[in-house]
């Protein structure tokens, strides 16, 4: 290069010199997402990649989405370095995040469920239960789930309850009258967090030593009409609403930072909706009912095929004694020069003379 000539300076304002980083954030996903699909990776280790990207994806949407929400109300023509506004942001946000969410299910529904019932790992679904197990789910839900259970019928007495964060729900579809004679036509059940979302069968109910596992929203599903004495349930849809959860405390303005700390923690629970997933199932009439009542719009809906939290699967991989699909477990290793000595700092002692 002749010396005479002059290199332009870049032009670091540029939007093109950047990445959106919360696009990018769903691109690291996918990739987490990847690995659910390699064939390499033990099975149980790809049931537990395929969580991880629901539990990061959780995340996402509670702390990034909601900050980018409240960016939209309050300047919604700010722009970013990335040349994006945050209405803009959002739209590429839901169309890669809708893309991620199909793919999660797909790999769930036809390739990790098949090729776990083919190593005796299976989910039972509830056309598929034999009579003894319908017998003994039945007993289930009689003695651990009805005690705990309580719907809450939709009618001038009972408003619309307050849905936690990334609760599993139910809405439910009735005719006839309650015990009072009302004719609400719907009610919400809520299912406690303590509770665990896949119920192992017991041994003698499956087949060929095989771990059998069903759904509590399956296990919901088929006796939800023994909460509603006297009515009859014509539809139940499982559905989970993601809340803005970003935890914000001003250290210079408060007194007390423990109090303040706990105060944003009991919120979490309860900040704004961000995200409504709901069984593809549901009829369109029930979608846009939930919608109404949470104040959103379709482009922050998202219709699931399957069970709404994917990440609670996880629970299975604790329950499955089966070495041969998981990684081997790591075994630390003692340096060889720590090894010629009892007292491991000997050498560091004698080095350490004058």
């Amino acid at each position: 290069m002749n010396s005479n000539e002059t290199v332009e300076p870049i032009n670091l304002q540029k939007s093109e010199f950047y990445i959106n980083r919360d696009l990018s954030l769903l691109e690291f996903n996918k990739r987490v997402l990847a690995q659910a699909k390699n064939e390499d990776v033990p099975l149980l280790e790809r049931l537990n990649y395929l969580c991880i990207s629901c539990s990061n994806l959780d995340e996402f949407f509670e702390v990034r989405v909601a900050s980018i929400i409240e960016m939209a109300s309050i300047d919604p023509k700010a722009v970013g370095s990335d040349g994006l506004t945050p209405i803009e942001q959002l739209e590429k946000i839901s169309i890669h995040a809708r893309q991620l969410v199909s793919e999660q299910y797909q790999i769930l529904n036809e390739v990790l469920i098949p090729n776990l019932a083919e190593q005796n790992i299976r989910f039972i679904r509830r056309s598929d239960w034999t009579q003894a197990q319908h017998k003994w789910l039945s007993r289930y839900f009689n003695e651990e789930l009805l005690p705990i259970l309580t719907p809450v019928g939709l009618d001038s007495a009972h408003p619309f309850p307050r849905i936690l964060n990334k609760s599993l729900n139910f809405i439910i579809s009735l005719t006839g009258k309650d015990a009072f004679g009302r004719n609400s036509g719907r009610a919400i059940l809520q299912a406690p967090r303590a509770l665990p979302r896949v119920i192992q069968l017991p041994t003698e109910e499956t087949q060929g030593g095989a771990s059998d596992f069903v759904f509590l929203s399956s296990i919901i599903h088929a006796f939800v009409s023994e909460l509603f004495t006297g009515m009859t349930v014509k539809g139940c849809y499982q559905f989970r609403v993601t809340r803005n959860s970003d935890f914000y405390v001003d250290d210079d303005a408060i007194d007390d930072l423990l109090l303040a700390v706990q105060g944003e923690l009991a919120m979490r629970n309860y900040g704004d909706e961000v995200r409504l997933e709901i069984d593809a199932a549901c009829p369109d009439e029930t979608v846009s009912f939930l919608l109404d009542r949470f104040e959103m719009n379709r482009e922050r809906l998202f219709l699931i095929d399957g069970p709404v939290n994917l990440n609670r699967i996880q629970e299975v991989i604790d329950l499955v004694d089966r070495p041969d699909l998981k990684f081997a477990p790591f075994k630390p290793s003692i340096p060889t020069q720590l090894t010629r000595t009892k007292d491991m700092f000997a050498a560091i002692k004698k080095k350490s003379r004058w």
